[in-house]
């Protein structure tokens, strides 16, 4: 079994880059299910309704988000609707939407997909390890494998996180920094880990918005509201392999495809 994850969609370019090349990438990996994070599609913060179904289109099978899945309010009865559209699943009790989801990928296997956020820099969440403890046999239920975004600020907290669950899960896949990481490994016990995929953006960049504008606000420490950078799209992704026999990861390749330099 074979599972495409994209990182941190943002923006227009990053949504224009993966409909340009998913279906090559499909077709070139032979790749069974597609995972994306996309909470920062809708111009660098948050997602719509409308840009969550054009993602699904075009052949994205489940989209995972993390700390900005509200910055768009009309976000809130679509999430309550569609399961495909996951928030982190550790958000208090109550909150809209789902956290994880039971899928089946084109060729017939069932994958559990887990979205948590780390607590390091980014609030005051329920514990992700507790949780994830809790409702891991619930998850894991009637299902191949697992696959977990665990999108987090802290590296130590994201590394923290994947020794917590080796043997447990397929992969757990760090997103929300936007720069990919070059540790990408299969530990000891059979999962799949990166400490950050990075973003699908423009890399003429930081971290996926205007650098002029990220720079004079280190300058001058005034409010500023930042826009998405233009151009120089970058697609940042993993791909995963799955021994469903054995439920354990045996390779993780990182990706990189630049499209426009």
């Amino acid at each position: 079994m074979r599972i495409l994850f994209i990182g941190d969609i943002i923006g227009e370019v990053g949504r224009k880059a993966i409909a340009k090349n998913l279906n090559t990438l499909i077709d070139e990996y032979r790749i069974n299910l597609v995972i994306a994070n996309g909470e920062n599609a809708a111009g660098g913060f948050g997602i719509t309704p409308k840009i969550a179904e054009e993602l699904f289109e075009i052949g994205i099978n489940v989209i995972t988000s993390g700390n900005h899945i509200w910055d768009k309010k009309e976000i809130i009865p679509y999430i309550e609707k569609e399961k495909r559209l996951l928030r982190p699943a550790n958000y208090p009790e109550g909150v809209p939407g789902y956290g994880d989801i039971t899928i089946h990928t084109n060729s017939g296997d069932r994958v559990g997909v887990l979205n948590l956020t780390g607590r390091v820099f980014m609030g005051n969440y329920d514990c992700p390890f507790r949780f994830f403890k809790r409702e891991l046999q619930r998850i894991k239920s009637g299902v191949d494998t697992v696959i977990v975004d665990f999108h987090a600020e802290a590296t130590s907290e994201k590394l923290a996180f994947g020794w917590f669950a080796d043997g447990e899960v397929g992969a757990v896949i760090g997103t929300h920094t936007h720069v990919q990481t070059a540790d990408e490994m299969i530990l000891p016990k059979g999962t799949a880990y990166i400490t950050d995929v990075g973003m699908t953006g423009s890399a003429n960049s930081v971290i996926g918005m205007r650098k002029d504008e990220i720079i004079e606000k280190y300058l001058t420490l005034l409010p500023k509201r930042f826009e998405v950078a233009k151009g120089h799209p970058v697609i940042s992704a993993v791909v995963i392999d799955i021994d469903k026999k054995e439920r354990k990861a045996v390779s993780i390749e990182r990706l990189q495809i630049k499209d426009g330099y």
